[in-house]
């Protein structure tokens, strides 16, 4: 340890250092003022100040020390990286989470930007001189279609492709085919290419070329008195050496739900409302074996909101959902396409689109199950039954069962099979709320679909539903919790406001002699109108503006 003494003559300083083993002589302050007039003032001030430290030796910092903690420092890493925090994890899992959920923020800008670019490339391209017409397959509201075939490869059967000219809908049915060949080819018809007819004389035309899968529909199967043992004979391409039966139509009843139910799946996780199912617009494809969604002209891009207006509808009123529209008619038309990609995910939460779909898939696999329902007219009379039962199977089923005929009964029978489980699967789908209908997703999951049916699962589909079963039951359990907290928020009983009394404020004035709180809601209310409103109106006009740009980039013209 250091001794300090202190002595000499005026102003002088001693220093004893027993660490260091000399002596430190310090010159009297006058002395000092003087040197630090000349020029090499600095220098012994450097020395002397150095002097000083080293001969204390104790209690001063490394920083001026000669120790070895100077190098120690100096080797020491930079604390410049990211540090892992639990908040820091948790924002950055709920991020992802966002980016990723239904319809897909993060897959839609990769979509867009990225994947349709790279498409356009290396697509092939083609033109009205390219193609020869052939049989006309049918006639619609907005286009007809036919079998045509390439003048520069004409073929010996008839046609190998599938042509649509269309009007209205044409541009929105292109868009639609391209997202859907993208994300999920296998849940729609092979789609080819599609452009604008540069010399109509007869108004705005659109051409689309699919490549041709097969003529029937799952329609013109169900009118077959053989159905379903028909699908069977197509979907295995042989007829099974079994008795006729139940069991065996079941299995086969739940080979078709299988196929559309995961074809429907796609369309939504990519963000697509189709909007019009029904077995007229649902195509066997002989070469995959499978049934395919076709005529997108209806569906409704939801994760950049093209060709979804809140106020308007287009469906088939024997398989529409009671509500009509896929999402409440409060909600704003669609921002810019960035824009209205970012906020997909919460819209989508909020009014499960997907639902009303899923009523339409409902329906026909009811009208598969009861052969009495297949016809238009039963299946309008069908629809004013269950209107009358507010939509409520079951109530359905305790009012024409105790008359039924045997078809009804032969039906009931074909869904009690396995205890149940079919009649169990129809009723999550066929329900008044929207919100209370199962998802294609989880309707894959249902033990209905344990069975493998006719074909066996691939290895991805397979390993998917088994995830998903993994954590079904989990999340079922949370959403019944949360959904059963919704509806009793609305009841008299528990303290709140119900529906007619909500709709009541929205249309009345605040009145002086009411309650406080209910002139605070109605207030509050009415500013909520006024803001979704202006909100409407202001991106109406902006939509409207630039309509005609944001469509004419991206649909090919005939050259």
């Amino acid at each position: 340890m250091a001794a300090v003494g202190i002595g000499g003559g005026i102003g002088g300083v001693v220093l004893h250092s027993s660490f260091l083993g000399k002596e430190l002589k310090l010159k009297p302050l006058s002395l000092s003022i003087r040197l630090k007039k000349q020029s090499n003032s600095r220098i012994i001030y450097g020395s002397f100040a150095h002097d000083l430290f080293v001969g204390v030796g104790v209690g001063l910092p490394c920083t001026v020390m000669e120790c070895g903690d100077i190098i120690y420092r100096s080797t020491l890493p930079k604390s410049n990286g990211i540090t892992v925090t639990v908040p820091g994890v948790i924002l950055a899992l709920g991020t992802l989470s966002y980016l990723w959920a239904t319809p897909g923020v993060a897959p839609g800008f990769f979509d867009m930007f990225v994947l349709a670019f790279v498409e356009r490339l290396f697509r092939p391209t083609y033109k009205k001189d390219d193609i020869v017409l052939g049989k006309k397959l049918g006639e619609g509201s907005f286009g007809s279609v036919y079998r045509v075939s390439l003048a520069r490869k004409p073929s010996s059967n008839g046609g190998d492709l599938v042509l649509k000219r269309a009007t209205e809908y044409g541009a929105v049915e292109i868009w639609m085919n391209e997202r859907v060949r993208r994300a999920c080819a296998n849940s729609c018809a092979d789609f080819l290419y599609g452009f604008l007819e540069s010399s109509s004389k007869k108004g705005v035309k659109y051409w689309l070329l699919w490549r041709f899968e097969g003529e029937a529909t799952l329609a013109d199967l169900m009118q077959s008195r053989d159905f379903p043992y028909n699908v069977e004979a197509l979907i295995l391409r042989e007829v099974q050496d079994l008795p006729k039966g139940l069991d065996r139509e079941n299995r086969i009843i739940q080979t078709i739900m299988r196929q559309l139910l995961f074809a429907l799946d796609g369309l939504h996780s990519t963000g697509i409302v189709h909007r019009d199912i029904k077995p007229q617009n649902i195509i066997f494809s002989e070469g995959s074996r499978a049934f395919k969604i076709i005529d997108l002209g209806a569906a409704a891009d939801l994760r950049v909101g093209i060709n979804y207006v809140p106020k308007e509808f287009l469906l088939d009123p024997r398989y529409a959902a009671p509500e009509q529209y896929i999402m409440s008619t409060q909600t704003p038309s669609a921002p810019s396409a960035p824009v209205a990609t970012a906020l997909s995910p919460v819209l989508w939460q909020l009014n499960l689109p997907d639902r009303f779909d899923i009523y339409s898939v409902g329906l026909i696999f009811l009208q598969m199950a009861f052969s009495g329902l297949r016809s238009d007219n039963s299946l309008i009379q069908f629809n004013r039954q269950l209107k009358r039962c507010d939509y409520d199977l079951v109530s359905w089923r305790q009012t024409v069962e105790p008359r039924a005929g045997p078809e009804l009964r032969k039906g009931f029978e074909l869904l009690d099979l396995d205890g149940g489980i079919g009649w169990e699967l129809l009723t999550s789908m066929v329900r008044f709320k929207a919100r209370q209908r199962i998802s294609a997703k989880t309707a894959l999951a249902h033990p209905y679909f344990d069975r493998e049916g006719l074909l066996a699962l691939s290895f991805i589909q397979n390993l998917k539903l088994q995830f998903f079963r993994a954590t079904q039951q989990d999340y079922s359990e949370a959403a019944a919790w949360v959904v059963q907290l919704m509806a009793k928020s609305g009841t008299k009983q528990d303290g709140g406001f119900t529906e007619a009394q909500l709709q009541e404020l929205r249309e009345i004035e605040p009145k002086k002699k009411s309650s406080a709180q209910r002139n605070a809601l109605a207030s509050a209310l009415r500013l909520q109108r006024k803001i979704i409103k202006t909100l409407n109106e202001s991106i109406d006009d902006l939509r409207s503006k630039r309509k005609s740009v944001w469509w004419s980039r991206w649909i090919p013209r005939e050259e």
